[in-house]
């Protein structure tokens, strides 16, 4: 159960424009949004660096997703492990990928520019990020200096709502609690 009570309804109403983004941009409301309501210039401060670190930039969006994965699982965050989950295969990204994302480095399924993505991602959510100048350097045969910073922007922004939602124990909604089910689902059935 989530440690904050809903905001009221003259928080709602001050925030509906907000929330009413955010459902359409996830075909639901999130309840993270929800609790951003109580501090609603927050919440518009962070729902444009949502929008600008996870839907513009040159860095493809499905590893971005990916980045929300290992990130947040990596930091122990089951509601952002799973929303990252729901949002990649949204975008597009098969089920078989998505369980397998811890096993970038050794999977076919991962190709370089990604397992250097992926491997420095890990490394940032470490405490302290355990990310070294060779995982930096892996990524310049890939990426451009811009994309870099847009990879070390995902890590950074998931790293904010990691610590958001665990601390505030933020109930995960349907749609990605049952696709979290499906994919666990789907992991027993794949590693037997």
């Amino acid at each position: 159960m989530t440690r904050i009570a809903a905001p009221g309804d003259e928080l709602l109403s001050q925030c509906a424009p907000l929330l009413a983004q955010a459902e359409n941009t996830m075909g639901y409301r999130p309840n993270d949004v929800l609790s951003l309501c109580h501090w609603p210039e927050l919440l518009q401060s962070l729902g444009g660096l949502v929008q600008t670190v996870l839907q513009t930039g040159e860095v493809d969006p499905t590893l971005k997703r990916l980045i929300g994965i290992i990130s947040s699982r990596t930091q122990g965050c089951t509601y952002c492990t799973a929303h990252s989950s729901y949002g990649a295969n949204q975008l597009g990204v098969e089920a078989d990928k998505i369980a397998a994302v811890f096993e970038f480095e050794t999977s076919p399924l991962f190709s370089a520019a990604e397992r250097a993505a992926l491997r420095v991602a890990w490394h940032g959510a470490l405490q302290p990020s355990a990310v070294t100048d060779d995982d930096i350097t892996a990524l310049t045969p890939h990426f451009s200096q811009r994309e870099i910073v847009e990879i070390v922007a995902v890590l950074s922004l998931y790293g904010f709502l990691n610590r958001w939602n665990s601390t505030l124990n933020t109930e995960l909604e349907a749609a990605p609690a049952d696709f979290a089910q499906s994919l666990a689902a789907f992991t027993t059935t794949q590693h037997g």
